[in-house]
Parts: structure tokens; C-alpha cells; sequence
């Protein structure tokens, strides 16, 4: 984090707390059978990820394009569980509400990483469902396995840079009053809004920096992806309108279900909390958003495992292997 201080001013005093405190959850009933619930959340996500990225990885069939897109959903997915629920927990089910100014900040950044690239991971997902709908004979020329795994290595990059510069930026605050963060973990807008900087010329750039950030982070992470998936499935559903016949559009449709409940899942709570962002008690938006960052981890494997009829065919053909090599155990322990 020197590097932010060297690059916009030097010799420059800011006020860093020894830590911070995460004061969310306040005042709500029955607040523990929450914290069972994410822990269920939890284990059910860890291993719904790791039983889809082992399916992927040991069934040739599914090391397609698109899959590479899916793994890396289930590793995102997988890495926020475990960044942000153990965390959580610890946090406010045994109220060790203290975090230290590193920690917060490293845990900031690995939950914005995680969340940021649920969204677009979704993106890559759409792309691919957009050229099989909209240009099938095409499709093995535009989506091979060099294209969605440069597209998937360019949005992991794109996000721990962006991440890294906001989190960076947060260096650039003074915090001389509150450290109590009212939110359920390091909330990088509860964060600046502790900020109490002066007014001395370095100091105001730092302040337009960190704002620009926080404009331009909601839109490249949220609206515009927000934005492509749903230019993407008006089209999909204008050409399917021009060229198919209502039984064909319905079949071609019904390979986006999947996708479309992951969308769903991820994006529509988080727009309930931007639109009402005023009009909701603090408690709600809290746990709102709580549920957005756990559950859609939880969902996507399941999703998966049920809507997607190559998951399922993986599924028996793993149950087949493993019967048979049952019985052959079995036979080889009787002939003994």
C-alpha cells in the first residue's frame, strides 16, 4: 500500500486505527438462527463447488468452453464461502467484532474479488449462451477453449486490479472519529464514509480518486454486466422469434433456464437494495445483502446439477463407474 502514498504525495500523516469495529446485526430477534442458517449455507456451498469442479475435472466430457466458465464460477464461489461466512460468524455469533485496520482490508478485498467475479462469470456464461443460440454454426469457431479461457484469465485480472486499487485508495482516509463499521463485514462504502481527511491540495486528489472509485466500481462490476446479459437474451429472444418455430424457441430457450436462475438469484436483490436504498431499514439492507453474497454460492451448483442436462449425464455415468467398481470389489472379495 506504500505505493498509493508515494504516487499521490509524500510525507503526509493519516490516521489509521489499530482496528476496526463490525457492528452489523444490531437489534434483530432470533438473530442466531440466522447464523445456523448460513453455516448450513455454508457447508452446502462448499460442497455443491467442490463436488462440480471434481465433476468437471474428472469427466472429459464436460472440458468444454463453456465449462471452464462454470469452474470458474464454482471456484469464486467456493473461494467466497470461505472468505466470507468462517468470518462472519466468528464475527458476530462469538463477538469477536475487533478486526485489525490489514485485516480488514485484506478481508475487503478477497470478498470484493469473490463478488465481483460472480457477476462476471455470469457475463461469460451469456456470451456463450448468446453465440450457441444466435450463431450455432459458428459457435466451435468462436467459443473454443483458447477464447473463454483468455476471456475468463482477462476478468480475473481486470477485478483483482480494479479491487486492489479501491482497497489501496481506502489507505488514503484518515479515520479520527467512529471505527465502528455498520455493516456485516469490511464494506468498502461503509469504510470511506468513516473518512474524515482535511482539506490539503494531496489530500483532495486522494478524495476524487477513491470517489471515481466508487462510481466507477458499481458500474464496470454491476451495470454493465447487468446490462450485457440482458441485451443478450432480448437478442437471443428476437432471433429466436425471426427464425424458429414456438416448439424450436422453447427448446433453445430452455437451455438458458439455468443461467437465467443464477441471474436471478445474484442480481435482483442487489437491485432492490440500490432502488430502495433510502427506504429500507438498516437491518434489512444488511441482511439483504448478507443472503446476496452467501446464497447464489449456495444455488449454482444446484442449479447446475438439476438444470443442466450435461451435469446429469456426468452424474450417472459417475454413479455407473462407481457401482460397477463396487460389484467388481465385491466379486474379487468372494473369489478370495
Amino acid at each position: 500500500m506504500d505505493l498509493f502514498n508515494s504516487a499521490l504525495g509524500r510525507n503526509i500523516t493519516f490516521v489509521r486505527p489499530s482496528h476496526f469495529i463490525i457492528r452489523g446485526f444490531i437489534g434483530i430477534s432470533n438473530v442466531k438462527y440466522y447464523y445456523v442458517f448460513l453455516f448450513t449455507v455454508f457447508i452446502i456451498s462448499v460442497l455443491g463447488n467442490v463436488f462440480v469442479m471434481l465433476l468437471i475435472l474428472l469427466d472429459h466430457n464436460l472440458q468444454t468452453p463453456k465449462y471452464i466458465a462454470v469452474f470458474s464460477l464454482a471456484v469464486s464461489d467456493l473461494l467466497n464461502s470461505c472468505a466470507l461466512v468462517p468470518k462472519l460468524l466468528d464475527i458476530f455469533l462469538f463477538n469477536h467484532n475487533l478486526i485489525s485496520y490489514s485485516d480488514c482490508l485484506t478481508f475487503l478485498f478477497f470478498c470484493y474479488v469473490c463478488l465481483s467475479m460472480e457477476a462476471l462469470n455470469l457475463v461469460a456464461l451469456a456470451y456463450d449462451r448468446l453465440i450457441a443460440i444466435v450463431s450455432p454454426l459458428h459457435y466451435h469457431i468462436r467459443i473454443t477453449h483458447k477464447v473463454m479461457s483468455g476471456l475468463i484469465a482477462f476478468f480475473w485480472t481486470f477485478v483483482i486490479l480494479v479491487v486492489l486499487i479501491a482497497t489501496g485508495l481506502l489507505t488514503r482516509l484518515s479515520f479520527c472519529d467512529s471505527v465502528v463499521i455498520k455493516s456485516y463485514f469490511c464494506d468498502h462504502g461503509q469504510l470511506y464514509k468513516l473518512g474524515c481527511n482535511d482539506t490539503s491540495p494531496n489530500r483532495i486528489i486522494a478524495l476524487l480518486l477513491i470517489l471515481v472509485i466508487l462510481c466507477l466500481y458499481p458500474i464496470l462490476i454491476f451495470w454493465l454486466p447487468l446490462a450485457f446479459i440482458l441485451f443478450s437474451y432480448l437478442y437471443i429472444a428476437v432471433t429466436l422469434a425471426k427464425v424458429a418455430t414456438v416448439r424450436e424457441g422453447l427448446k433453445a430457450f430452455k437451455t438458458c433456464i439455468g443461467h437465467l436462475l443464477l441471474v436471478s438469484i445474484y442480481f435482483i436483490p442487489l437491485l432492490i437494495v440500490f432502488t430502495l436504498m433510502g427506504k429500507i431499514h438498516p437491518n434489512a439492507r444488511i441482511i439483504n445483502l448478507s443472503m446476496t453474497s452467501v446464497f447464489p454460492s449456495m444455488l449454482n451448483p444446484i442449479i447446475y446439477v438439476l438444470q443442466t442436462q450435461e451435469i446429469k449425464d456426468s452424474v450417472k455415468r459417475l454413479l455407473q463407474i462407481t457401482r460397477k467398481s463396487r460389484i467388481a470389489v465385491r466379486q474379487k472379495a468372494v473369489k478370495m
